[in-house]
């Protein structure tokens, strides 16, 4: 663990990191989030008969979406051009809810970590919004990285 922060400069403001001298890599980020639910919400999802439509697949192409546009969402993200973006929705009948996991690719001089996290929240947002007229009660929660791959220090993976 570093006590240095890299997006704040030496008089405390926060500040883009320059990563102009870096090498581009091949770089993946993992990240994983749930939403609990009740039983019948998760019942009328599996189902495919939620009012607003398949709440999965939308879900999944709203998570694409956001790992695209992270940048414009987070203010110090780079923008990175994405080689991939994968998206695993499970329902999980113990939660019960959704499990989401996302996986994120690029060639570039910086991580997805970030895009990884963000594909994840948005798919669990999405699944709240077009089932939230059914359970207003539902808990998205557990958003992680679980794993990252290349840069400068190199792989990581969640203990």
């Amino acid at each position: 663990m570093t006590d240095r922060l890299s997006h704040v400069d030496s008089s405390g403001q926060a500040r883009m990191v320059d990563v102009s001298g870096k090498p581009v890599t091949a770089r993946t980020a993992r990240a994983a989030g749930s939403i609990r639910m009740a039983p019948a919400t998760l019942d009328a999802i599996v189902a495919n008969t939620v009012a607003k439509g398949d709440v999965l697949g939308v879900a999944r192409v709203a998570a694409i979406m956001a790992a695209k546009r992270t940048a414009d969402l987070v203010p110090l993200c780079h923008p990175l051009p994405l080689d991939d973006v994968q998206i695993r929705l499970s329902p999980d009948p113990s939660l019960p809810g959704i499990q989401a996991e996302a996986t994120a690719t690029t060639s570039a001089r910086t991580g997805v970590e970030m895009e990884a996290i963000v594909a994840v929240t948005i798919a669990l947002v999405t699944v709240y919004d077009m089932t939230k007229a059914m359970d207003r009660e539902m808990v998205i929660g557990e958003v992680r990285l679980l794993a990252k791959t290349g840069g400068q220090k190199g792989d990581w993976t969640r203990g």
